[in-house]
């Protein structure tokens, strides 16, 4: 039985469980995950290359440098906007009580980078006392590491959850406000109250969001900047940049400058 599925089973259905596996994936085509959940908890990300994760409480577009938390026995989809090189911390269900309950965008730490990566190789079916200290290490990066806030969050309200998701799908759909409460079947009051109290985001500036991750995602896929602006029902380029830039602090070109091949740091504007 490999270490992986080992992590697989009961707490207490194996007693040298190991506490960490981590693994390496490239991949030259686009790769797509289907919803599913596993009782490890799972931290994964892109080296190389842009990944949109799903959970049922919001969406993630994830840039090199950061990576998603998904805690055990949560539902998650993945999707990568063209080749990418990824990689991924499984972690023994036992031993996420100190990690968020909740999945979560994580800024990665060179540590945290460096440990995993170190980790991914081990081939052998028996983790040595340094591994499993360096799998510990793992575990306390994942605890400490800071959010990182370039996420999409859901309506938990089933008539404002369509529309959210009709929009996360057709961003540049221009029906106004009280259009889409007429369609959602609720007062635009309603819909308004639902946005605000059920995603931390007015109405407006939540579509705001949808468009921007749909930017970054097509831009990773090499779309140029003017087709991506005027396809997301921008009048003209400009202020698809100005937009952009408050938004993210850069322009769409550097957005995929950042150090060590990654993109830069997300604040708390998105």
């Amino acid at each position: 039985m490999s270490l992986l599925e080992r992590l697989d089973l009961p707490s207490d259905a194996h007693a040298d469980t190991p506490l960490v596996v981590a693994k390496r994936w490239v991949q030259t085509t686009i790769r797509v995950t289907q919803a599913h959940a596993h009782k490890p908890g799972q931290l994964f990300g892109a080296s190389r290359g842009l990944l949109s994760v799903g959970t049922q409480t919001g969406l993630w577009v994830v840039p090199a440098i950061h990576a998603v938390w998904i805690p055990p026995d949560h539902m998650h989809s993945v999707r990568s906007h063209g080749p990418f090189e990824g990689w991924g911390a499984y972690v023994a269900p036992h031993a996420c009580a100190s990690l968020p309950a909740q999945p979560c965008m994580l800024r990665v730490t060179g540590l945290l980078r460096e440990a995993v990566a170190r980790a991914a190789g081990w081939t052998h079916d028996e983790l040595k006392p340094h591994e499993v200290r360096l799998a510990q290490v793992i575990v306390d990066e994942i605890a400490t590491a800071p959010r990182a806030h370039f996420d999409l969050p859901m309506p938990r309200d089933a008539r404002a959850l369509r529309i959210a998701r009709e929009l996360a799908a057709h961003p540049d759909d221009e029906r106004t406000l009280q259009a889409w409460a007429q369609w959602g079947a609720m007062s635009t009051r309603t819909l308004t109250r639902k946005f605000v109290e059920e995603t931390g985001y007015g109405f407006g500036a939540w579509r705001q969001r949808a468009r921007v991750m749909r930017a970054v995602e097509r831009l990773a896929a090499g779309e140029p900047v003017t087709t991506v602006a005027l396809d997301l029902g921008y009048g003209n380029v400009s202020a698809f940049i100005a937009m952009f830039k408050r938004t993210l602090g850069v322009t769409p070109g550097r957005f995929f400058e950042g150090d060590e091949g990654g993109a830069p740091a997300l604040g708390d504007g998105l």
